[in-house]
């Protein structure tokens, strides 16, 4: 979603140029894609119960995933909002209001955000204790390829990058660049405990 132009254009560094000039149709493929995503992240996420030894602990993990994957649709349909109306102000002759009004739709709703955060975390926490403790069929070291921990490093190396529309779309997809790490090494981890 983010690409071009990265100069922005106030304190929300990802409404810049680039995105003002995304298309409508790209806007709406976001948001289709988000759909099958939303539901592959899920058949992973429940997938791992079965690596789960004890059925209390499988229990409480599938209850914090349900709850865990709740906001994941919410918090993507917010951003895509904003992004679509930065995009269709700037291009239908509301370019001089376009930042102050997506600034305040997002600052009237950004409590979503920390909600969404908030109700995701909590089975990414369970699962390290499980990994952690041996509750699982992994060996220990996988706790620390936990989703959590994959997004703090990759947290500081985008701090490391020098502004740009690059910088900005791997700050985007932060999460799903977790996941797919996080899933990449269990794979690997479980083929050969298989072999």
């Amino acid at each position: 979603m983010m690409y071009g132009d990265a100069t922005p254009h106030g304190d929300l560094f990802w409404l810049t140029d680039g995105v003002a000039a995304i298309s409508s149709f790209k806007n709406l493929l976001a948001m289709l894609l988000a759909f099958p995503g939303i539901i592959l992240y899920g058949i992973g996420l429940f997938y791992l119960e079965n690596l789960i030894n004890n059925s209390k602990e499988k229990k409480i993990y599938h209850y914090l995933n349900v709850f865990g994957l709740t906001p994941w649709m919410c918090l993507h349909l917010f951003y895509i909002m904003i992004l679509y109306l930065f995009s269709w102000l700037n291009n239908n002759g509301y370019q001089d209001n376009a930042y102050e009004i997506c600034y305040a739709l997002f600052a009237h709703l950004s409590w979503i955000v920390i909600a969404s955060e908030i109700m995701m975390l909590p089975v990414f926490v369970y699962w390290f204790y499980l990994v952690l403790r041996k509750k699982t069929v992994l060996p220990r070291l996988v706790a620390f390829f936990n989703v959590l921990i994959i997004f703090g490093v990759l947290e500081v190396v985008k701090m490391c990058m020098k502004p740009s529309a690059f910088r900005i779309g791997f700050n985007n997809g932060l999460m799903s660049e977790s996941m797919f790490i996080f899933f990449a090494v269990i794979l690997v981890v479980r083929l050969r405990q298989v072999k």
